[in-house]
């Protein structure tokens, strides 16, 4: 197809499975002939010859050599979140937040940062938009438990002002590591921020959704945070399309 997401603006969602699954079932794309299969990690121990270019994603170049990506499983991560002082956020918060769910999930939820209610009980998306988002996964056939739940910082931020720079670079290799180590078949990134942060772009969450753009090789979704769904609720039918899109790509076939 040349591209890495779907506009669904003249696509129904039945035509973008079908094209994922052509995708995966042997065609390619630029940003595939640019990565080789296998674990992108390896290739980062690779010291590339004169003129040679190295082939990893941009956004995982020096993470290597982090002591973060060397975590072996999701109980090491929430032992290396809880004593963390990569950024100043640790001085300020009550409580580590650094995910919960299902270590096999097929399913990822990423949210922006944790709330109050979050900072108190040291859980994400918990509280009102919790609640909602609760009810939101009910309504596709899914469980909380049946995801894992997180989001881009794992600290609160003062007053809940917007992370800093400084904050995410510091914070973004636990997601990352999150996310290798539970291999799901869809994500799911709720609010602006941290679909702008796992796509690395400055696109507006209002163009963002309703596509299917791709992290890594796993099909993510973009929709809006279940707190701004408390503010505005005309945005709650653009978030149950963009859910059961999500639905649907979940119950594709495996891939070839």
């Amino acid at each position: 197809m040349g591209e890495t997401e779907f506009l669904l603006d003249t696509m129904t969602v039945d035509d973008v499975m079908k094209a994922i699954g052509a995708i995966n079932a042997g065609g390619s794309t630029t940003e595939d002939a640019a990565v080789p299969r296998g674990d992108w990690r390896e290739v980062l121990g690779e010291k590339p010859t004169p003129g040679q270019a190295l082939e990893a994603p941009a956004d995982s170049i020096g993470l290597f050599d982090d002591d973060v990506m060397r975590l072996v499983s999701l109980k090491a991560i929430e032992k290396s979140v809880a004593k963390c002082t990569r950024c100043r956020l640790y001085k300020t918060a009550l409580n580590p937040v650094p995910g919960e769910g299902n270590p096999k999930a097929q399913l990822v939820c990423v949210g922006e940062a944790p709330g109050g209610t979050e900072d108190e009980t040291g859980r994400p998306f918990v509280g009102a938009a919790g609640n909602l988002l609760n009810k939101i996964l009910a309504a596709v056939e899914l469980r909380r438990e049946d995801v894992f739940i997180c989001n881009v910082l794992k600290h609160r931020p003062p007053g809940n002002r917007n992370p800093l720079p400084d904050e995410v670079t510091a914070c973004t290799p636990y997601l990352i590591r999150q996310l290798e180590l539970i291999k799901p078949k869809v994500i799911v990134a709720f609010g602006g921020f941290a679909a702008q942060t796992l796509l690395d772009t400055k696109t507006p969450i209002g163009k963002l959704r309703g596509a299917v753009h791709q992290y890594r090789g796993i099909p993510l979704v973009v929709t809006y945070h279940p707190a701004a769904l408390l503010r505005n609720p005309a945005w709650k039918r653009p978030t149950w399309e963009d859910v059961k899109l999500a639905r649907r790509i979940l119950d594709s076939p495996p891939r070839a």
